[in-house]
């Protein structure tokens, strides 16, 4: 296939690349400070549809909202994020968030229902947003700091991977966390994944070791087994994702040229 983005390449370091949810569109995002819609072909050229320009906001994550009607993008140094509304064609700054105190707002997650945006704080705080009115509902706190967050695919818990190692499992509706559990020979968390299923959780570590659990076991054990450890990554493992039928892990790692490989 051509490279999607052959219309417009970016003028820099790309962050996001992402399918939206239901058309035959690829997003890209970057440090050039910009978003770029393309329209996938099989073997043509993927024409441009648009690209919107963030003035000095060089973007460090973007993505689709499950209805695939806006798109999220926060930046590298900012504690503003902007929202682009497709339909409208409009581009919407969201500033300060009444009730979160953070310096910078980069690191985000988006529940699979469509209701809430995450946002990953410093100091081990999680913020839970609503998607509508992008208003803070409730503050979570780890112990430590967090590194990465995913939402089960019912949307009704959080698993957040904290810098030491350990796994906090959040009930969204009480924002109560039911459970935690450490993930084994973790030195650093990194990144973490659940699959579509809801039966398995994949948590990535600066090792290079991605740990592969059933999710019964982390609900249940402080100190659970992995079922298999992944140890292909010889850098940080700072990416995590399942494929749609739970059927392949992918897992890489950005420290090095080439690092991806498929589970």
């Amino acid at each position: 296939c051509l490279p999607a983005n052959q219309e417009r390449f970016a003028n820099g370091k790309l962050v996001t690349v992402q399918f939206h949810p239901s058309a035959q569109v690829v997003m890209t995002a970057g440090h050039d400070r910009s978003v770029s819609l393309f329209q996938v072909r099989n073997f043509s050229l993927n024409p441009k549809i648009q690209s919107i320009y963030l003035e000095s906001f060089p973007i460090y994550k973007a993505r689709f909202s499950m209805d695939g009607e806006q798109v999220i993008a926060t930046g590298t140094h900012h504690s503003l994020f902007f929202v682009y509304d497709m339909m409208a064609g409009s581009i919407i700054p969201i500033p300060k968030v009444r009730g979160v105190e953070e310096k910078f707002i980069r690191n985000f997650e988006l529940s699979p229902d469509g209701s809430f945006m995450l946002l990953i704080g410093t100091s081990g705080y999680l913020h839970l947003l609503s998607m509508k009115t992008k208003e803070l509902i409730s503050s979570m706190k780890v112990n430590g700091r967090c590194t990465a967050s995913a939402f089960t695919p019912d949307s009704s818990k959080i698993y957040s991977y904290s810098k030491e190692g350990e796994v906090f499992i959040w009930d969204v509706r009480s924002r109560k966390c039911l459970h935690k559990f450490e993930d084994e020979g973790s030195l650093e968390g990194k990144c973490i994944a659940l699959s579509k299923n809801n039966q398995y959780v994949a948590c990535g570590s600066s090792s290079g070791v991605v740990n592969l659990y059933t999710t019964d076991a982390c609900l249940k054990e402080a100190r659970p087994k992995p079922v298999k450890a992944i140890m292909n990554l010889v850098t940080s493992a700072t990416c995590v994702t399942f494929n749609p039928t739970t059927e392949i892990l992918a897992v890489a790692s950005r420290d090095t040229d080439e690092a991806v490989k498929l589970v």
